[in-house]
This record gives C-alpha cells, structure tokens and sequence, in this order.
C-alpha cells in the first residue's frame, strides 16, 4: 500500500515547488524535495521522534512547513499542523489535546516568546524554530528547548506503513468540542489518487495555493494532489489580492482551488490582462451560489467545478466532473472514488430524488475519532458509512445537492427550510455581496428565519426592499422574519462561513439596522 512518501510521483528533475520571493523565488525540484525531506527526516529522529510521536506545525505556508509535514509522516510520526495566528489559550488546547511531543515555531518565535511558544512551554513539548537557511540551502531545525525529548533516545530512519496515523486534525466544533481526526497515509493517498482522477492533474499542470496548510483543503487538493500527479505549486506565504494574478502569470500556474470567499475577492479586483489560460477553477469546503458560479466562469472564461469535502474523509467525496461531462451549479457533483448513498435515520437507502442524510464510505475516510467513543457510535451505520451531518439527495443524474446541515435546517412550524436554497435566492439580489440565512427562536412557530446581509460598497438596500424582493421569489413561510446588516461576515481562518458563529453574532444585535 502507497505511503506519503510513495505516492510522490514527480522527475527528479521536474519543478515541485515555488515559493515566490524577492529578489528569487525559491524553486525545488522532486529530487531537492526528497533530499530536503530526508535530511529533515534525520533530524526528527536525532531528537527520539518515531513512530506515533505527535508534532505540531505552527508555521505559515512555505517551504519548511511542506518539507517538515512530509519528513514527520516518513518517520512515522504524526503531524499536526495549526493556525500560526492562533493565541496562546487556543494553542494550549491542541497542543495538550494530541500530546505534542514537539512544536515546530517559525524563525525568531522562540526569541520573542510567541504563543505557540508559551503554550508549548506550558506542556513540556520541545520547541524547535524551523526555517529555509539561504546559505545552507537547507530547512533548518533549531532546537530551543527539547522539554520531554531531553534524554530520549535516537531513532533510527523509519519507513512509514500505510496504516500509520500521518496527519491529525480537529473539527470545527460547531455544535461540541472539536473532535480530533486521525488520518492514516492509506487515507491521505487514496483521496490524493481520486482528486488526480476527478481533474485529470498532470505533470503539466500547476496550481496556485491559496488556501492554508493548516487546513484539509490546501494541504490535499494543493499540495499533496499535485505531488501524486508530478505536477507543481506555487507557494506564497498567504493569499495577496494584489499579488495572486501576477505570480498565478509569472509562474504560469493553470488552475486553482479555494473557498467561495477567496473567489469573490478576486471577482472584485482587476481583472488580469491578458487574461491566464486557466484549466479549471475548484472550489470547495463552503456552499458556491450559483449567481458567483456564473459570474466567475464570465469571467475567467474556466469551467468552475464544485466539490464538497470533509476532514473525516481526508478532503474531497464529490466534484462536479470536467468538461465535456455536465457540471451543474447548485450541486457538489458525483461520488469521486467513494460510495454514496442518502439514507435516513434508520440507515436505509432512500429513493433517488428524497431527501435524506448524504452518508459515504471509502478507502480515504477515517475509522473513527480519537478518544470519542460517543461520537464513534452516532457517526458510523452498521454497514460502515459515515454519516456526514449534511442533509441532501440525489438528482436525475445522480448529482448531489446539498439542502443544509441537519443541524441547521430551519424548523418553521414544522416546515424544514434549507438555509443554503435562502443564501442563493438572497446572492442573486444585485446589491447583496453576502447573505447567510439562519434559525431565530420564535414563541409562534418555535423558530424563524433570520438573514445576515453584506451590501456591496456604493449601493443601498434597506430592510423592506429587500423583504420584499425574496418574497416575489419564493413561497411566503420562507421570507426572513429578520434581516441583519453588518459590513464584515464573521468567518473561520479558511475564509468559512459557520452558521452558529453568524446568528450568535447578529442576534447580539439590539434590532436589525438598514444600511441606507
């Protein structure tokens, strides 16, 4: 069976990476990849790290962060990469929560006692900076302080196993505490094999990486996807409006994937002339309205391909398909290497066309969460599908549609109202910028219908235009009672938006306020 260090199937010759940089860019070749990683790997075990050891990455995109994720899944530890802007209280929870055994800290982090740092301290973990050493043309590890691996023996180079634990995560933890996802290299390069499949990825091809490391979607559709199809990346340290189309030309990358927020930015910024020869654009991990899916292939001239994702099945479980296949917008597309079925609360299949909960099985999805027998019990059907918490169903085609999470279906009376099918009507309005539709408690129906508006900049809309432009569009139980106007959405630090966060947000609110 393939590990991560397998399934890396570039030339030796051929680009990997490219780290825009003044006044050079950094440019590794796979056989520069494979050293750099090996030489690392070696440092790992100089300090005792092996096989299950828990290593935190609190590093931005880069060079250091790819070489030290891959050279930690070789040694057969576990890696465990985490926001670097969190706060010292939010590393404190993950770095006890896994146990790290080592904190990997950015250049100068250690000096001036940065979170990541403190919390690493606080829990006895080594703390190590990790950097690209221009003169010695190396990622550098600089130990600090070596906390719990002080008088640990050295290892030797281990050689991973496919049922290896590589990767661990958290869940969002909208509705509990965050649940920690193991992800084994059986996982990882299964799905890296099905996103190759799903666009047809090449060594010719190159994508832009917008997305952040720390996050399912950036490390396995951006990195490791491209790296099992020989393929490239070009690696800024963070999305820039101002700098992704001049380094997506001067680099010549060809497709690229992100959240819907990221697309909206770049839908309102300049317009590259002459326009890029883009392949495809995907997006994913957050519902794409069709008004943006129109507009993004207007103007990109690409096929926009939506897929629909999840930490617990190492990323991607559907795409729409490329061209000359049917890409349909509203939907997440086919089953990319995966079984899926809608069931209901029983387990049973439902009809094509009922809608049920979305439930998948596959090589690429967890076994279970770590140290939560309660969630493992609900999360899994007798025949082994993970039930995903989206309610959904399947078209004529068999395309999936997704109607909303069950969890935050809107309960009007007994009328179930997909807050997404609300989102895409309100995204059509030629003021609106965002809308997010939610639950509000009411004494009448049990609960309503409240929406979060962003309006564009430079035009206008008040409470009752709007109110009433839905109404002409859809049926009268499903007009928001409420309408919140705020100028920033509250997101994640993927640029996702979560539902709860929105409505506890906006219901803070004394009363809705128009912007006129």
């Amino acid at each position: 069976m393939a590990t991560l260090q397998t399934a890396i199937h570039g030339s030796p010759s051929s680009v990997a990476v490219i780290v825009p940089s003044k006044p050079t860019a950094l440019t590794a070749t796979y056989a520069d990849l494979a050293s750099a990683c090996t030489a690392f790997q070696g440092k790992l075990a100089a300090l005792g790290i092996g096989h299950g050891s828990p290593v935190s990455i609190a590093t931005a995109n880069s060079y250091e962060f790819i070489v030290s994720f891959l050279a930690v899944s070789w040694q057969r530890g576990i890696a465990a990469p985490l926001n670097p802007a969190y706060k010292k209280d939010e590393f404190e929870f993950y770095i006890d929560d896994i146990k790290s055994a080592l904190v990997l800290v950015p250049r100068g982090a250690y000096q001036t006692d940065a979170p990541a740092v403190r919390a690493a301290r606080r829990f006895n973990a080594a703390i190590a900076e990790c950097y690209w050493d221009d003169k010695k043309k190396e990622v550098a590890l600089d130990v600090k302080d070596l906390g719990q691996l002080k008088g640990k023996s050295h290892e030797g180079l281990l050689k991973a196993q496919a049922d290896d634990v590589a990767l661990v995560l958290h869940t969002s933890g909208t509705t509990s505490r965050p649940k920690v996802v193991p992800l084994t290299h059986k996982n990882l390069t299964r799905t890296m094999k099905n996103i190759q499949a799903t666009y047809a990825l090449s060594p010719a091809d190159r994508t832009m990486l917008v997305m952040p490391l720390f996050h399912v979607h950036g490390l396995l559709c951006a990195l490791l996807a491209p790296l099992y199809s020989g393929g490239s990346m070009i690696v800024p340290a963070k999305f820039s409006t101002s700098e992704f189309w001049a380094d997506f030309q001067t680099y010549k990358a060809n497709w690229y994937t992100a959240v819907p927020t990221v697309h909206q930015i770049l839908l309102k910024s300049p317009v590259p002339k002459p326009l890029p020869s883009i392949r495809f654009i995907r997006s994913c991990s957050s519902p794409l309205s069709p008004a943006v899916f129109e507009k993004l292939e207007a103007t990109f001239k690409a096929p926009v391909l939506e897929a629909y994702a999840m930490t617990e099945a190492a990323h991607q479980m559907t795409s729409n398909p490329l061209p000359p296949q049917k890409r349909k917008p509203g939907t997440v597309g086919l089953g990319q290497g995966v079984e899926i079925k809608i069931l209901n609360d029983a387990g049973e299949e439902l009809a094509q066309g009922a809608e049920g909960e979305i439930c998948i099985r596959g090589e690429n999805v967890t076994k279970g969460y770590l140290n939560n027998p309660n969630a493992n019990a609900s999360s899994y059907t007798k025949g082994g599908f993970f039930r995903t918490g989206d309610q959904g169903k399947k078209d004529e085609d068999g395309y999936i549609i997704i109607t909303g999470r069950i969890k935050e279906l809107i309960n009007k009376g007994g009328e179930k109202i997909s807050p997404i099918e609300l989102d895409n009507v309100l995204a059509r309005h030629p003021a609106v910028g965002e809308a997010v539709s939610f639950a509000i408690p009411d004494e009448m129906y049990g609960q309503d219908i409240g929406v979060a508006v962003v309006v564009k900049s430079e035009e206008k809309l008040g409470e009752g235009e709007l109110r009433s432009w839905v109404g002409e569009r859809v049926a009268k139980f499903k007009v928001p009672k409420k309408i919140y106007f705020t100028e920033v959405m509250p997101k994640t630090a993927t640029g996702k938006i979560q539902r709860r966060i929105v409505a506890e947000t906006m219901q803070k609110q004394d009363k809705p306020k128009a912007k006129l």
